[in-house]
């Protein structure tokens, strides 16, 4: 019997703009890089260095070193495409505790689902209902290493069911990976400036580093979206009610760029095979010099993000961010807004995209929420 896999490779889902670019970096299971809580979301999809919050663990896991709470339990909602359909959406759970307070330890369960689709070879069939999912389950510890600074380790599973049985074919498999992060996070002291207190932020992150992920026995291997996520920050603590935090970020997939092997004037399937050669231990050296426009078309894979957030008596957050990608590799480009309230040990936090480029973005008009929860004693960090 004929036994055909098909793979739902959303285009919109990694890069719109690839069919009109061969050297847009597309990798498997870009559900993982979506920003799956509110908070982020509404800074221009950032958080290796704002402060710490219960989402954390998929932006920075360093950060629960510094957490101010003994325990946070967060849940977010995010509906995708929801101009077009109603039930693809991202589901995101995450938890942490402190050991004592000097580390904690953290685990998130991010899944997204692509709602229900009915197969039929012919229209008179009785269709087949599938319901194609993704999902990826973390857990990290995080140290301080001195009063201002933390590392964290994380583990990641991935698994990735998005075949369709055809022909009577119904023993599909679901393709799965396994990844690692390695983060750090530096929060200076409170200082005193002329007319205001303020703390510095930083932070990095080596995400998703892990052998490629396979969806058919000898076929094609497909790269995890790898990438390194650095930035920076400050607080203006102007008093014990109002704090201005203002932050930037980078990020790079370090996955190798599409290449012209054969020198034919465009990229084909046989250069396709020799760029899924590349193992991705070399591919992450690879990354950083192997654009064929040189440095200057490697600094356009980099994306940055500049977001800000009000917070008033640490009960009211106004927040905003913008998000840039170059036209070349991929186009995203968009402003946020979102907001937070906080009652007791409850908060909840929602967020809205406006895009400001030609390629339709599939968050666009959405409106995102998170809930979260930060229990038990306090910690005061210096």
């Amino acid at each position: 019997m004929k036994k055909l896999s098909l793979i739902v490779l959303l285009a919109f889902v990694c890069k719109i703009s690839a069919q009109n670019n061969e050297r847009v970096i597309t990798t498997a299971v870009p559900f993982i890089t979506i920003a799956a809580d509110a908070r982020a979301a509404s800074m221009g999809d950032m958080g290796v260095a704002t402060s710490t919050d219960v989402f954390s663990q998929q932006w920075n896991p360093a950060k629960f070193a510094f957490a101010e709470r003994k325990m946070g339990i967060g849940v977010s909602y995010t509906p995708y495409l929801q101009g077009l359909i109603t039930d693809i959406s991202l589901l995101n759970g995450s938890f942490f505790t402190k050991i004592d307070d000097q580390s904690a330890f953290a685990l998130s369960l991010r899944y997204f689902t692509l709602g229900e689709i009915e197969l039929r070879q012919f229209a008179g069939d009785e269709g087949q209902t599938v319901k194609p999912n993704e999902l990826a389950f973390d857990g990290s510890y995080s140290l301080k290493l001195s009063p201002t600074f933390s590392m964290s380790v994380g583990g990641r599973y991935i698994r990735s069911n998005l075949r369709l049985p055809s022909d009577g074919n119904v023993d599909s498999q679901a393709a799965s990976s396994f990844a690692f992060d390695i983060s750090g996070f530096y929060r200076s002291r409170e200082k005193a400036y002329n007319s205001f207190d303020g703390r510095w932020r930083a932070g990095f992150n080596f995400a998703n580093l892990g052998g490629k992920i396979q969806y058919d026995e000898g076929g094609q291997e497909n790269f995890l979206p790898a990438n390194l996520k650095a930035g920076v920050g400050f607080d203006f603590i102007l008093d014990q009610d109002n704090v201005i935090g203002v932050t930037t970020e980078f990020n790079k997939l370090l996955v190798p760029t599409p290449q012209d092997f054969n020198g034919d004037g465009s990229i084909d399937a046989l250069d396709n095979d020799e760029y899924q050669q590349i193992g991705f231990f070399d591919g992450i050296f690879t990354s950083f010099g192997d654009a064929p426009d040189g440095f200057s078309e490697e600094l356009k894979e980099f994306t940055w993000a500049l977001g800000a957030e009000y917070v008033y008596q640490d009960s009211f957050m106004i927040r905003t961010g913008y998000f840039n990608e170059s036209e070349e590799k991929g186009a995203r480009k968009y402003f946020t807004l979102g907001a937070g309230f906080a009652f007791k040990s409850a908060q909840i936090d929602l967020s809205y995209l406006f895009s400001t480029s030609q390629v339709t973005n599939p968050l666009e008009n959405t409106l995102r929420f998170s809930l979260t929860f930060n229990l038990g004693e306090e910690y005061f960090n210096d």
